[in-house]
């Protein structure tokens, strides 16, 4: 027995030496160790011993185990380390090529610039509500000065659902559904989605729009012009020159179109401005007293006033871009500008 253990040892360890990788290794393992290996039959045969050989042979066979589980551990770290070495060697990589930039999203520029318009006028001190796109005619046209057959209906190029029904026009809804639900004073905008039959340049059949109101006493034309003023002075930079110009809305009375120099060509006359060197980027005025007895305000005691502004419109300024369709085409290469 003894003499089988030593050449079991030799045997072993030279399959250890031999073994080329560690899976050859690992078969070295199993012959030896394994449920079926060299050492665990010698060492179930250890039963037919008699009880003065068994001490010692057992004393072999764990010397030989501990020898054995020693030279595997050392021979394994050493191919491990040659397979490192050869992997590096083989599988070279060229630090100089670029990375892979993992894709990331953003904010569209229409959102963006709701974003920055909102946050100003909080400033000042408006709240934000919002309204349904699908409105109830009453809402949209009558509640504001324009009844049925009226001439400014006209103006809107209204999508019907059905004759009680529209798509929203604009957003001055709003208004009327605050103003029934608070009383004076009021200081809210409205920013939401609106549709209109009209595309071309600078219009969409749906864009979106800023509404903003305020109603209290005493408020006067010039609280209008300082609060717009003031708004296109933080949004565009105080470079820009503005101007009023006299208007007509059924629900505001009297009513102003506000432009700003246009910023694609400095006010020298292009095809976006129409060769004028102004684009108009919002109608507004003092709220007439029709639309404030539709929500029980009394216009002897309260005054305010209304403006209206697309997002698109004021987008277009903002990143000089020459063309409103850009904001709805879905190009990645237009997008990722932003």
């Amino acid at each position: 027995m003894e003499k089988r253990l030593k050449q079991l040892q030799q045997d072993a360890l030279s399959a250890l030496e031999q073994a080329a990788d560690l899976l050859a290794l690992q078969d070295v393992r199993v012959k030896i160790l394994g449920k079926k290996g060299s050492l665990t039959e010698v060492m179930k045969g250890m039963r037919d011993l008699s009880a003065a050989e068994r001490p010692a042979i057992g004393i072999l066979v764990n010397t030989l185990k501990d020898q054995f589980e020693r030279s595997f551990s050392a021979r394994q770290l050493e191919l491990q380390q040659q397979e490192i070495v050869s992997r590096l060697a083989n599988e070279k990589i060229d630090v100089t090529l670029p990375g892979r930039k993992t894709a990331s999203g953003s904010l569209h520029p229409v959102t963006l610039v709701t974003n920055e318009a909102v946050e100003i006028f909080s400033r000042l001190g408006f709240t934000v509500e919002e309204g349904p796109e699908i409105e109830q005619d009453f809402y949209n046209f009558e509640a504001l000065n324009i009844p049925k057959d009226h001439p400014a209906r006209d103006m809107q190029d209204t999508f019907y659902i059905s004759d009680d029904r529209v798509l929203r026009t604009h957003t001055s809804p709003v208004q009327i559904r605050t103003m029934l639900r608070h009383k004076p004073p009021v200081r809210v905008i409205a920013p939401g989605t609106v549709y209109r039959r009209d595309s071309d340049l600078t219009h969409s059949p749906m864009f979106h729009q800023i509404e903003g109101f305020l109603v209290d006493d005493r408020v006067t034309f010039g609280d209008l012009k300082g609060i717009l003023t003031h708004f296109l002075n933080e949004f565009f930079g105080s470079g820009h020159s503005v101007r009023f110009r006299p208007s007509f809305f059924p629900f505001t009375e009297p009513s102003a179109e506000v432009d700003i120099e246009c910023v694609i060509c400095g006010g020298k006359g292009c095809r976006v401005c129409g060769k004028t060197g102004w684009l108009e980027i919002l109608g507004c005025g003092m709220i007439d007293p029709e639309v404030f007895n539709s929500v029980e305000y009394d216009a002897e005691q309260y005054s305010g006033f209304a403006f209206g502004m697309g997002l698109e419109r004021i987008a277009m300024l903002k990143y000089g871009v020459n063309d409103l369709r850009l904001f709805f085409d879905n190009d990645l290469r237009f997008l990722k500008q932003f």
